[in-house]
């Protein structure tokens, strides 16, 4: 995958960009942490021409001050595909990533050719809630999105890191992270998507991961009531991390789906 910085609305947002491939458009959507590192990009790559933006906030892309609410950041996404020359493309998204990319296909459904949604947020069960991960603390956190914390995958991505200097940049970029990540979540993930979700139109695949104690599981199927045709998958022993956790399994389905 190459980096570049691509201007959008005459330099208003300056977006950082990974891409990669030669196929079909995809557009990949990163959760609250940013664009997790891990093969599943490269994967993708080889099946598609990958997108892997960093959203206004996170990473080195700028302009939040510009977006109000995940409307506007929807809003944004679609001038990002002007910019793109993308007149549509797949979508994938993931935890936050997902919930954005419901809302675009809500939104401008003629621009979004599959969906994969991938553990997302933007529902809401008063009997079941979404765990407030602002207020965990590391340990926590990978507790909660994790199945297995010792795997070699979790370690991978999300190993501690080994000098003072990375220490302090991994804790700049977890606060620069979930601080942009707050202005779409806090007080709790519900923005009114249960009000234009079914406006989905495009062909839907919802994957979970069984073990997910951060978004639990049962989402799943209120995604699916909600998403006219959707389809579920349940990764077993994998939370809330599919792409990290199980990239063979994830990736083989996201590219299964895509290309049926």
């Amino acid at each position: 995958m190459e980096s570049r910085t691509v201007s959008v609305r005459k330099g208003l947002f300056s977006v950082e960009l990974r891409q990669g491939g030669s196929a079909e458009p995809l557009l990949f959507l990163h959760g609250s942490g940013g664009v997790r590192e891990g093969r599943y990009l490269d994967m993708l790559a080889e099946h598609f021409t990958v997108y892997a933006p960093s959203h206004p906030g996170f990473g080195e892309s700028d302009g939040l001050d510009h977006i109000d609410d995940i409307i506007d950041l929807a809003l944004f996404y679609h001038d990002l595909m002007d910019e793109l020359e993308l007149e549509s493309a797949h979508l994938l998204g993931h935890s936050l990533g997902g919930m954005l990319a419901a809302e675009m296909a809500a939104l401008c459904s003629h621009r979004v050719r599959k969906l994969v949604l991938a553990n997302p947020v933007g529902l809401w069960r008063d009997d079941e809630p979404v765990v407030d991960f602002f207020a965990l603390t590391p340990p926590e956190y990978l507790r909660h999105v994790l199945h297995d914390v010792d795997s070699a995958a979790a370690k991978q991505a999300f190993g501690a890191p080994e000098s003072q200097e990375e220490v302090m940049e991994a804790m700049y970029q977890r606060l620069q992270s979930f601080s942009a990540a707050g202005k779409f979540l806090w007080p709790i993930p519900d923005k009114g998507l249960k009000r234009r979700i079914h406006r989905i139109k495009a062909p839907t695949l919802i994957v979970w991961g069984e073990s997910d104690r951060l978004v639990p599981a049962s989402y799943a199927q209120d995604f699916q009531s909600k998403i006219a045709g959707s389809q579920v998958t349940i990764l077993s022993e994998c939370a809330h991390m599919p792409m990290i956790e199980k990239p063979d399994e994830f990736v083989s389905l996201v590219t299964g789906f895509l290309s049926a």
